[in-house]
C-alpha cells in the first residue's frame, strides 16, 4: 500500500464510533478543498490509534465540526480497496451549533421553514459560486485568508452546503471594498426609519431653502459653465427646481 503525508480540512459526517481497539476512533470526513490527491466534497474514512485524539472525538465533537486532521493517507492496492486516514494530530477550525432539543423531538417541519431553508440554501449556492469565481486564479504560496460559510444550526444532513474558500490579500481587500460599497448603497436606499429630525431642524432647513433665490442660483451656475454645456445644466436644473430661466433672461 502506498502511504502519503496528508492533512485535510473537512467536515465531521456523523459522531465518531469506537475502534475494534480500546482508545481507537473511527469517522468519516467530509473534505470540501482540493487537493492533489482528492476531488471536492470526498468522504475519507479516518481511524485513530491516539487515545487523546479518540477521546476527544468520541466525546467533544459533533457531526457538523470542521477539523483539520494531519496523518497519512493509505492507498489501497487494488481498484475495489479502500483508502484511510490514520489520524495523528487534530485542530478544530469551527465548532457547529447546536440544534434546538425541542425542534428535534417534534419531527415536523413548517411549509414556511422548509420555504425559508431553501431560500437560504439558495442564497448560500450563489454565494459559494461567487466566492469560487473570486478565487479561481488561487492563492498562490504566499499568505492566505480561508472563509468558511455554512447554514446555521445544520448538523450531519446540512454539510453539502457548507463551503470553504482560500483567498489572497488582495481579492480579500477587494472584496472588502465592494460589501462596503454594497453596505453604503443599501444604506442609502433604506434609511434609518428611526431617526426623526426635530422641529427646530426642520424649521431651519425650510428658512434655508425659502432663502435660495432660483434666479441668483442659476445666473452663478452658469457663470462657472462653459458655453457648450449651458443647456444640459439648463435641463438638469428644470428637472430639480422646474423651470429655470433660459440663458437669455440671465445676467451675463
Amino acid at each position: 500500500m502506498e502511504v502519503i503525508p496528508i492533512a485535510l480540512d473537512g467536515y465531521l459526517a456523523a459522531e465518531a464510533e469506537p475502534g475494534p481497539r480500546e482508545h481507537t476512533a473511527l469517522w468519516r470526513l467530509t473534505c470540501s478543498a482540493r487537493t492533489d490527491h482528492l476531488i471536492d466534497e470526498a468522504v475519507i474514512p479516518c481511524t485513530t490509534m491516539d487515545p487523546e485524539l479518540a477521546h476527544a472525538l468520541l466525546t467533544e465533537r459533533q457531526p457538523g465540526d470542521l477539523l483539520r486532521v494531519s496523518g497519512h493517507l493509505t492507498l489501497p492496492d487494488t481498484a475495489d480497496g479502500t483508502i484511510r486516514l490514520h489520524a495523528e494530530a487534530l485542530e478544530v477550525l469551527w465548532e457547529a451549533p447546536l440544534l434546538d432539543a425541542d425542534n428535534d423531538d417534534t419531527g415536523t417541519t413548517t411549509t414556511a421553514e422548509a420555504d425559508a431553508d431553501a431560500d437560504r440554501n439558495n442564497a448560500i449556492a450563489a454565494l459559494a459560486e461567487a466566492l469560487t469565481g473570486l478565487g479561481q486564479a488561487g492563492p498562490g504560496p504566499g499568505p492566505s485568508i480561508r472563509l468558511h460559510i455554512s447554514p446555521t444550526g445544520v448538523l450531519g444532513a446540512g454539510l453539502e452546503h457548507c463551503h470553504s474558500f482560500n483567498l489572497t490579500p488582495e481579492r480579500a481587500h477587494q472584496l472588502a471594498d465592494h460589501v462596503d460599497a454594497l453596505n453604503c448603497s443599501l444604506n442609502s436606499e433604506h434609511p434609518d426609519d428611526g431617526i426623526a429630525l426635530g422641529p427646530e431642524t426642520i424649521a431651519d432647513l425650510i428658512e434655508l431653502f425659502d432663502g435660495i433665490d432660483l434666479l441668483d442660483l442659476t445666473n452663478a451656475v452658469l457663470k462657472t459653465t462653459r458655453p457648450e454645456r449651458r443647456s444640459a445644466v439648463i435641463n438638469a436644473m428644470d428637472d430639480m427646481f422646474g423651470d429655470s430661466p433660459a440663458p437669455e433672461d440671465t445676467d451675463p
